[in-house]
């Protein structure tokens, strides 16, 4: 006997996949969530969680609080480690790690009756008569709909057929807090010499999280960057607790997001923020638009990310052009007094870049970058 299909199958166990699991289960549907690993898991990821994301997870019912690493009120601003300025106000962007971000998420899935599989590797996807059949390590799974959410070499994206004509590396290292220098509540972020590139530090408590991103293309030059970014603040790769890189992909303007009953969100669909590269809130945004197109509560899916993301990369990108071409002067604009309450607005979700790009004056600032020289 074949047994029913699933309402949903959720692949991929990280912010988007959870959020999807949590949508559409708390509608009451049936919903399977299918992860490669075992939960908690390490992510390489830095783990600010941004206004848009902190209003997703209280939307769907998850406290933070208790796993909390730090939460951050001073920024020190560098370009290519010279010309620094500090910047300082009551802590406002909370640090979390992946994997208790991730295992919290899932948790919530459960509640809402999500049945979990951890070891599940999925292959292979193919529909037939208003059915998914997935391939897995474990034997075909039916699901009446899927969320693809596996990530950014995921192959539901190839399935879906999404397109992104940006491509990154990153480089990250988790290490020890030195002794003899105080850390808490304080980001770092390095404009650096690759063009597009930067760095940060995002602290954890007893550990710090340090990375560079840029062009893949740029692939040596990043990772002679990111050596001389770690030992430029004092530290040692070979303490690091863990220290590899990743790929990110930003989605091209109309890529697909859906092929019939599967849709991609997050890393997968190459969902993020072109210019910061921040792809938490745009995991969990669009995880959970999934979720709910999936069980029928949304018209249209891609229509609904659109809606709610599309200006924000438009922004993103906007930005990422100027920085890249002029990097000093965007050091420089953003030594200027109105940017910072502007950049704690931007963090803590009361503004946009996009909303923003439509007042005067930051309309001007964006041209006086643009005609500035590096």
């Amino acid at each position: 006997m074949i047994a029913q299909p699933w309402d949903l199958a959720v692949v991929g166990a990280g912010p988007a996949g959870a959020a999807a699991a949590i949508a559409a289960a708390a509608r009451g549907a049936r919903v399977l969530l299918l992860e490669k690993a075992q939960i908690p898991r390490y992510k390489r990821c830095g783990g600010g969680l941004i206004g848009p994301s902190q209003r997703v997870l209280a939307e769907l019912g998850v406290d933070l609080t208790d796993v909390t690493r730090d939460t951050c009120g001073t920024f020190t601003f560098r370009h290519s480690g010279r010309r620094a300025f500090t910047r300082a106000s009551p802590p406002f962007l909370p640090m979390v790690t992946r994997a208790e971000l991730d295992a919290r998420l899932v948790a919530a899935a459960q509640e809402h009756g999500t049945e979990l599989r951890t070891g599940v590797t999925v292959g292979a996807y193919a529909e037939d008569g208003g059915v998914v059949t997935l391939g897995t390590s474990q034997g075909p799974v039916r699901a009446r709909a899927v969320v693809a959410a596996d990530g950014s070499t995921s192959r539901a994206s190839a399935y879906v057929g999404v397109r992104c004509d940006l491509v990154d590396i990153g480089l990250e290292a988790e290490l020890p807090c030195p002794a003899g220098r105080d850390w808490a509540g304080h980001v770092l972020l390095d404009w650096g010499p690759v063009p597009g590139s930067y760095g940060w530090v995002f602290p954890k408590g007893d550990t710090l999280t340090v990375g560079v991103i840029g062009a893949r293309d740029a692939g040596p030059a990043m990772r002679d960057y990111y050596r001389a970014f770690v030992a430029s603040l004092g530290l040692d790769l070979s303490t690091a607790l863990v220290d590899g890189g990743h790929q990110t992909r930003v989605r091209e303007d109309g890529s697909p997001l859906q092929r019939g009953r599967v849709l991609v969100a997050g890393d997968a669909a190459g969902l993020l923020e072109p210019w910061t590269r921040e792809g938490i809130s745009f995991a969990l945004r669009s995880g959970r638009l999934a979720g709910l197109a999936a069980v029928g509560a949304l018209p249209s899916y891609s229509d609904a990310v659109d809606a709610e993301l599309g200006a924000e990369v438009a922004a993103g990108r906007r930005a990422l052009q100027v920085f890249t071409k002029r990097p000093g002067v965007v050091h420089e604009v953003m030594r200027t007094p109105p940017l910072w309450p502007l950049l704690q607005e931007l963090v803590s979700g009361r503004t946009t870049m996009a909303d923003q790009l439509q007042r005067r004056r930051v309309r001007w600032l964006v041209q006086l970058a643009e005609a500035g020289r590096s």
